[in-house]
């Protein structure tokens, strides 16, 4: 019987940790800086991967093992691809989904009524290890926004994306689809294959 692999993602998202942890069953004992006494790392990069980089080097250093980290957000082209990096504080506070929601709709209603709103999920995962980045990963999904949220499962933006060849926002489509096409599931893939190669 295979053995449990132990994984530290460098992160204190509950519902990120959650999504790792579902995609992954049971052959990863999936775990987050909740559980250690480990300090807060500045997201201070201007890219995904500069900032996914910083979570998991940092990380590596205190503790043994492989440390996987990601660094995503949502990227809307007729915003310049705002939110982007700062997608989890656009409207100032750190995790306010609400909040964060609001502002996307308020800057998209200052946009002509034809524009057009296309935009993207991104997501960089990092695996690094005793201080050392080891590989990097990236995935996109790519989709469109509304400005009505619509759906109670999901977080962050899923309630205003519907991914292309859908009609129905992530919130609405649930974890079930949404892991399967997700931007997280994709890199999440890459880096476990990349894992399980080593």
């Amino acid at each position: 019987m295979p053995s449990v692999k132990p994984l530290l993602i460098a992160t204190r998202n509950n519902h990120k940790t959650d999504e790792i942890r579902s995609m992954l069953g049971s052959s990863y004992s999936v775990t987050d800086l909740s559980s250690g006494n480990f300090p807060e790392i500045a997201e201070t990069g201007t890219t995904f991967l500069e900032n996914a980089s910083l979570k998991a080097i940092e990380i590596s250093k205190l503790t043994e093992g492989n440390i996987l980290s990601d660094d995503s957000g949502l990227e809307v082209d007729a915003l310049n691809g705002e939110p982007g990096v700062y997608s989890s504080r656009y409207a100032g506070k750190d995790g306010d989904n609400q909040a964060n929601n609001n502002k996307l709709i308020a800057e998209l209603s200052k946009l002509p009524p034809n524009t057009p709103r296309t935009a993207r999920f991104k997501c960089i995962m990092v695996i690094a290890k005793n201080g050392k980045k080891l590989a990097h990963f990236e995935a996109t999904v790519e989709g469109s926004i509304i400005t009505n949220p619509t759906g109670d499962k999901g977080f962050g933006y899923d309630p205003l994306f519907i991914p292309n060849g859908y009609d129905k926002t992530f919130a609405q489509l649930g974890n079930e689809i949404k892991n399967k096409l997700s931007h997280r599931a994709k890199a999440l893939n890459k880096a476990i294959s990349w894992l399980e190669s080593q």
